[in-house]
C-alpha cells in the first residue's frame, strides 16, 4: 500500500479504499506481501478480444504471414493515439521482440502506426499527430511533424508503411493498413532482425506478403 501510494501520489486512506473496492470485486488478490491482479482479468481481456470483429480469420492471416515470412507477424489497432497490439505470431527464425498482445507502440515510430495514421481521417490524423512525442526511439526515429507527413504520403502512395530501425535499433518492419471501405480498421506487419532483411525485400517480397495478409482479412471481412 506505501509503494502504491507513493507511486501514485495519493494518500494511504485513499489507496486503502481503492484496494478494498478492488478486492471485493475480485479483481485483485491480497498474498503475504501485497496484492496481485486475479485471474478474473484473463476473462475480461478474453471478453474484449471476442469483441474484435473476426478475430478467427485474422489470426489464421497473421499465422499464415508468420508460416511464409518466418519472421514475426502482428496485428494492431488505433486506440487512444496509440498502435495496440491484438495478435502476435512466430515463424520459425523469428527474433524476440517486446510486443505482446494488449502492448502498445507510438504510431510515429512504427510501421503498424503509420499504416495506421496514412489512411485515418484527417482530422484524427491530426489530432494524433499533434500530441505526439518524437521521442528518439531508434537511429533512425522520424522526429518531427514535417518529416512525419512526408512518410505518411509515401506510405498513402505505396499502400505500405515501413520502420526501418526507428523504434528498435536492429529491426526493419514493413505493414499494410486493413481497410473496411473508407475506413482503416486496423494494420498486419512483418518485423525481422535489419541484417536478413535487405532493401529488396522490404519493398519487394515482404511488402507484397503483408499486403496479401491484408486483403484476405478484408475480403473475409468483406463477405463473413
Amino acid at each position: 500500500m506505501t509503494e502504491l501510494a507513493d507511486e501514485l501520489g495519493h494518500s494511504k486512506s485513499t489507496i486503502h479504499s481503492h484496494l478494498q473496492t478492488l478486492e471485493s470485486e475480485e479483481i485483485i488478490v491480497r498474498e503475504e506481501d501485497g496484492y496481485r491482479l486475479s485471474l478474473q482479468v484473463l476473462d475480461m481481456a478474453n471478453d474484449v478480444r471476442d469483441q474484435i470483429a473476426n478475430y478467427d480469420v485474422i489470426v489464421d492471416a497473421v499465422d499464415e504471414l508468420a508460416n511464409e515470412t518466418g519472421e514475426i507477424a502482428q496485428f494492431g489497432i488505433e486506440e487512444h493515439g496509440h498502435v495496440s497490439y491484438l495478435y502476435k505470431a512466430r515463424g520459425n527464425q523469428a527474433v524476440e521482440t517486446a510486443s505482446r498482445a494488449g502492448g502498445k507502440q507510438p504510431m510515429y515510430s512504427t510501421s503498424l502506426g503509420k499504416a495506421l495514421l496514412a489512411f485515418l481521417p484527417s482530422d484524427r490524423q491530426e489530432e494524433i499527430v499533434s500530441k505526439a512525442a518524437f521521442e528518439q526511439r531508434g537511429p533512425k526515429t522520424i522526429t518531427d511533424r514535417a518529416g512525419l507527413y512526408e512518410e505518411l504520403e509515401a506510405t498513402a502512395e505505396r499502400g505500405y508503411a515501413i520502420d526501418d530501425e526507428e523504434n528498435i535499433e536492429g529491426l526493419r518492419c514493413v505493414a499494410a493498413p486493413v481497410r473496411n471501405g473508407t475506413s482503416v480498421v486496423g494494420a498486419v506487419s512483418v518485423t525481422g532482425p535489419a541484417s536478413r532483411i535487405a532493401d529488396d525485400d522490404f519493398h519487394g517480397e515482404l511488402a507484397e506478403s503483408v499486403q496479401r495478409a491484408a486483403n484476405v482479412i478484408e475480403l473475409n471481412t468483406k463477405f463473413s
